[in-house]
């Protein structure tokens, strides 16, 4: 009996301390297993050669939608450029306290190419968000927009 006793007490504070371990890191979806991260920075360089690709990224975040927390935007390992992780709406949920933390995302690199009119009409709304003049006239090109459609992530609290 004495023996079960210790066995239950120390089952309890193995559980109590993977429930506090539990409190740093926030599991979203399927979490992080590819082996490797890739910088934010290659993928930016190169993001054609990634498509398609299961990947993991990490980086700060920095953003995050306010509607329904669909996507997060992550800071790059180079300063002024950010990843968008984009989830299934309502399959995970990323909440706005995730906003600083260090976040490891995985999913796979997609390229969305748009048409002409949407491509105006996106910059025409960052135009407005950076509070510049948007001339239709001078975007003469469509815009790829790449995104990891992401499955899972890490965010761990500073």
């Amino acid at each position: 009996m004495r023996n079960l006793v210790s066995l239950l007490a120390a089952l309890m504070i193995v559980a109590a301390g993977a429930a506090l371990a539990g409190d740093k890191d926030k599991v979203y979806g399927k979490g992080v297993a590819a082996a490797d991260t890739v910088r934010v920075s290659d993928l930016m360089a190169n993001p054609d050669a990634w498509v398609g690709k299961t990947i993991r990224v990490q980086g700060r975040a920095v953003g995050v939608c306010e509607h329904r927390g669909c996507w997060i935007n992550l800071a790059s390992d180079v300063e002024g450029q950010t990843v968008r992780v984009k989830v299934k709406d309502g399959e995970i949920v990323f909440p706005p306290a995730i906003l600083g933390d260090l976040v490891m995302a995985e999913g796979v690199w997609t390229a969305n190419q748009l048409d002409m009119e949407t491509t105006k009409k996106v910059c025409e709304a960052n135009a407005k968000k950076e509070g510049r003049e948007f001339k239709a006239d001078e975007v003469t090109a469509c815009m790829t927009l790449y995104q990891l459609s992401g499955t899972g992530a890490v965010a761990a609290k500073n």
